[in-house]
């Protein structure tokens, strides 16, 4: 059993790409399958694709806006590893806990993500450079 608010695996792996439809074909071609989710999250100025892989995901991010995050991360890095996401349980207490050991959240409380899940995102400057996304599974 998992400790609530601990992330327990990989849920997924975003990746910047500046034409999504384009980046559908070669992950196609790559992983031998569509994707099973196309979505656009309006209020995160992105359309995604969602590939999956036994457990965890593959996310590919397009910017709606050229001053939306994930343009503005192409402008300056180019395309490619975006974040890891991390499955918790409980993501408020996995807040909380990263909080009370210094990590600089970007988000300190959740908010909703593609696929409808909550999410919260938590500085690179506290992951070793690396943007990290906490993910609430929905519970079964």
């Amino acid at each position: 059993m998992e400790k609530p608010g601990v992330p327990h695996r990989i849920e997924h792996i975003g990746i910047a790409v500046s034409d999504l439809d384009a980046a559908i074909v070669v992950y196609e071609k790559m992983l031998g399958a569509p994707p099973y989710a196309v979505e656009e999250v309006a209020d995160q100025n992105v359309r995604t694709a969602f590939f999956r892989l036994g457990e965890s995901k593959i996310e590919l991010l397009e910017s709606t806006s050229p001053d939306g995050p994930i343009a503005k991360f192409i402008a300056k890095r180019g395309e490619g590893i975006h974040h890891i996401a991390y499955a918790v349980d409980d993501i408020r207490s996995a807040l909380a806990g990263m909080a009370a050991s210094g990590a600089r959240l970007i988000d300190p409380t959740p908010r909703a993500g593609a696929e409808g899940l909550s999410i919260a995102f938590v500085h690179p400057a506290s992951a070793c450079g690396v943007l990290t996304e906490l993910t609430e599974l929905p519970r079964r």
